[in-house]
């Protein structure tokens, strides 16, 4: 005769059970923490099916990472590419730490669709950190980001490079940074190009801070079109862009059109335009304080906001001191002093984020 198990091996059973049922839906292995791991394509694209999820990358995914070619190759998804993780319909309401690995190669052409990115759409509860999306190629109609195309959670200590393309709100790293949305100690090298708010970083942020963060690719729109930023309604802080930045109407070296406040930034990148262009600034009716932009270098005289300096200017730590930024000479950029928001090595560099070289 077979004997009932007591309810505490029936307790145990169901865990088991439990625990390896939702280990092999999300395609993941389950932490004890409550993280899940990724260390395929295929376990990227499982995300998709638990928005809400911890999750930690272990490894970088590349073009030889198994799922890559059926899940984001440029023959994925009738030559879709990749499908962005969350969508305005079913937003990614989880965390995810990529644990300072990259993912490179994402393809995703998209060109009549929102929501472009790695992910697509994060919500307040999402963030977002320690990632790099390398070499990645978009293309999407509005909201395109290498990283996201729209945020609304938090974004840290991330990167992109590669191209991007799109209409509107396109960006190198965020298409759209909204409301609840925060970009901190970040940065984009990609190309990026559109038509309307158009930046290397973000294309429009709206009611968000934007801050310790830069960009270095050049940026292609036609309205409002900045190094950085394309337009803000939010903040912009201790960063810089360098990229030359080519549009129309309202074109900044850092940002485009600004109508709330820039601060203890600068730009560095050629800037050319038709009409509202500045060095730093194209379009302003916010409040532009200690930011400055270098005149030589930008081919801009002009800008609606911030100070023109020349590149000797640009590279002498007195300029900043003077502007009270929390800012100390080091000897190299090997010698980084963490204590402070920047580090200059006076007459060699220009201003850089003490966390760029850490």
């Amino acid at each position: 005769m077979i004997e009932r198990p007591n309810r505490y091996v029936k307790r145990l059973i169901t865990f088991l059970m439990i625990a390896a049922l939702t280990a092999g839906m999300a395609g993941c292995s389950l932490f004890p923490s409550g993280n899940l791991e990724i260390r395929t394509w295929n376990d990227l694209d499982a995300v998709r099916d638990k928005l809400g999820g911890r999750y930690v990358l272990m490894n970088d995914l590349d073009s030889t990472t198994a799922g890559y070619e059926e899940l984001a190759s440029a023959t994925a998804n009738d030559g879709k590419g990749w499908q962005p993780l969350g969508s305005e319909d079913d937003l990614f309401t989880g965390t995810f730490d990529g644990q300072g690995y990259e993912i490179h190669g994402l393809f995703s052409d998209r060109p009549d669709e929102m929501y472009v990115g790695l992910f697509g759409v994060v919500n307040e509860k999402g963030a977002i950190q320690n990632i790099g999306v390398v070499n990645a190629t978009l293309d999407g109609y509005g909201a395109v980001g290498a990283l996201v195309g729209d945020n609304e959670g938090t974004v840290s200590n991330s990167y992109s490079t590669g191209s991007v393309n799109g209409i509107g709100w396109v960006g190198g790293l965020l298409g759209v940074n909204l409301g609840t949305g925060t970009v901190s100690k970040s940065y984009s090298t990609a190309s990026v190009t559109g038509d309307e708010r158009v930046g290397g970083l973000v294309g429009w942020n709206e009611a968000s801070p934007v801050s310790d963060s830069y960009s270095t690719g050049s940026v292609t729109g036609r309205y409002s079109v900045g190094g950085l930023v394309g337009a803000t309604s939010g903040t912009v802080s201790n960063s810089y862009s360098t990229g030359s930045v080519t549009g129309s109407t309202n074109v900044g070296g850092l940002v485009g059109e600004n109508v709330n406040t820039v601060s203890n930034s600068y730009s560095t990148g050629s800037v050319t335009g038709d009409s509202l262009v500045g060095g730093l600034v194209g379009r302003n009716t916010g409040t532009v304080s200690n930011s400055f932009w270098d005149t030589l270098t930008s081919g801009q005289a002009t800008s609606a906001g911030g100070t023109g300096k020349t590149t000797a200017e640009m590279m002498n730590i007195a300029t900043f001191t003077g502007a009270e930024w929390n800012i100390v000479a080091v000897g190299s950029p090997s010698e980084l002093n963490s204590a402070y928001t920047w580090n200059i090595v006076t007459g060699q560099t220009y201003p850089f984020l003490s966390w760029e070289f850490a």
